[in-house]
C-alpha cells in the first residue's frame, strides 16, 4: 500500500529539501554574479561569499552562474598570497552579461580608483545591475557615487575614508548590509551572511535554510552558523523548540512542554501556528525525521538505534513516518559517512 507523502513545514522543509523531489512548475530565474578581485582581495571574504552561492546550486542547479574579473589582464595576488588568474578583464561588454557584480577588497587593497573602474560601476549602475563590496569594496562603490543614499558595512579600517569621500552614504558598523540592490560586507563572516541574505530575497527562506544546513557541518573559523537566524521566533516559541530539540530521544507531552515553557497549551498552538505555520506535534514529528535523516547519513548508528535516538516507538512506525516524508524507507538512506 503506497504511503501519501507529506511535506515538510516551518523551517524544516530548509533543513530537508536537497532531499526532497519537488516539482517545479516554473524553473527558477538564473542569476549571473560577477567577482570583480581587486590587487590583495580578501581570499576567505571572496571565498565565503562564493561558497554559499555554489552551495544553493547543489539544491537547486543552474539558479546561479559565476565568473571572476580583474581590472587588468593577468594574476591578482590575495591577501594570503595565493594567485589567482581571473575569467576575464571586466569591460562595459561584460557588464551587460551580468544580475550583480562584487567588489572584492581586502585590508592591503589600496583605497584608489582610476577613471575607468569609475565609469564601469557607474555604468553597471545606470544598467540596473546589483552592486556589492566585500571588506573596503564599499569604498570603492562610494568614490563612484553609487552608493548615495545606501546604508552599507565596510570593515572599520576604512569607514573614515568612506564617510569622507561619499557623505551622503550611511556608513554603519554592522557586519554585513542589503539595501535594495546594494549589498555590502565587512568580514568574512559578513561576506557569507550578506550572501545568504541575497539569496533569500530571490529565492524564500526555505533555500537559506537548506544552505545553512550543508554548511553547518562544516567548521571554519570565518564561518559562525546561527540555524534560527532567518527564521524569526518569539522568546517563548524559541524556548518551546529548545525543549523538543534537547529531547528527541524521549518527547515530551504537550503538557509538559507547556508548563516547562510557563504557557498555556493553547497559547503554544497558537504561536506555532502564527510563527511556524503548524502543530507543535508535527514540528516535533519532523523535528525528529530532520535527525533521524542527520544520524542515518553522518553516523555509523543502526536503525534501530537511530529510531531509539529519535523518539520512535517501533520500526514500521518509524519506516512509515520517514517514508511519507522521503518517499523512501531508512534502509535505503544513503550513508554519507566513510
Amino acid at each position: 500500500m503506497a504511503v501519501e507523502r507529506r511535506d515538510f513545514s516551518g523551517g524544516m522543509k530548509g533543513k530537508n529539501l536537497r532531499y526532497l523531489e519537488e516539482v517545479r512548475v516554473a524553473p527558477a530565474a538564473h542569476t549571473r554574479t560577477g567577482f570583480l578581485l581587486l590587487e590583495h582581495f580578501s581570499l576567505p571574504a571572496f571565498t565565503q561569499a562564493l561558497d554559499t552561492i555554489v552551495t544553493a546550486n547543489l539544491l537547486r542547479p543552474t539558479l546561479f552562474s559565476t565568473k571572476t574579473f580583474g581590472l587588468q589582464d593577468g594574476e591578482v595576488t590575495s591577501d594570503l598570497g595565493l594567485v589567482i588568474r581571473p575569467d576575464a578583464r571586466l569591460s562595459a561588454s561584460a557588464l551587460k552579461e551580468l544580475d550583480l557584480l562584487v567588489i572584492c577588497g581586502g585590508y592591503r587593497t589600496e583605497l584608489k580608483a582610476d577613471h575607468e573602474l569609475i565609469s564601469l560601476l557607474k555604468t553597471a549602475a545606470e544598467l540596473g545591475i546589483s552592486l556589492a563590496g566585500l571588506w573596503n569594496g564599499a569604498w570603492f562603490l562610494g568614490v563612484s557615487g553609487v552608493l548615495e543614499g545606501y546604508r552599507c558595512a565596510i570593515h572599520p579600517e576604512h569607514r573614515p575614508a568612506l564617510a569622507e569621500i561619499s557623505k551622503v552614504t550611511h556608513v554603519t558598523s554592522e557586519a554585513f548590509v542589503v539595501d535594495r540592490d546594494r549589498l555590502t560586507a565587512s568580514s568574512p563572516a559578513g561576506a557569507f551572511h550578506m550572501a545568504l541574505e541575497w539569496i533569500k530575497g530571490l529565492h524564500g527562506k526555505a533555500l537559506v535554510e537548506g544552505i545553512e544546513d550543508i554548511l553547518s557541518f562544516e567548521e571554519s573559523r570565518y564561518r559562525r552558523i546561527k540555524p534560527t537566524m532567518h527564521i524569526s521566533l518569539s522568546a517563548p516559541l524559541r524556548e518551546v523548540v529548545k525543549l523538543m530539540d534537547a529531547n528527541l530521544e524521549e518527547p515530551l507531552q504537550m503538557e509538559q512542554l507547556a508548563e516547562y515553557a510557563g504557557r498555556s497549551r493553547r497559547q503554544i498552538e497558537r504561536l506555532f501556528k502564527e510563527q511556524l505555520g503548524t502543530t507543535p506535534q508535527r514540528y516535533y514529528l519532523e523535528l525528529r525525521i530532520t535527525e533521524a535523516r542527520r544520524l542515518l547519513q553522518h553516523t555509523e548508528l543502526s536503525q534501530v538505534e537511530v529510531l531509539v535516538a529519535c523518539g520512535f516507538v517501533s520500526p514500521s512506525h518509524f519506516s512509515k513516518c520517514y517514508s511519507s516524508y522521503f518517499g523512501y524507507r531508512p534502509s535505503k538512506e544513503k550513508r554519507l559517512v566513510k
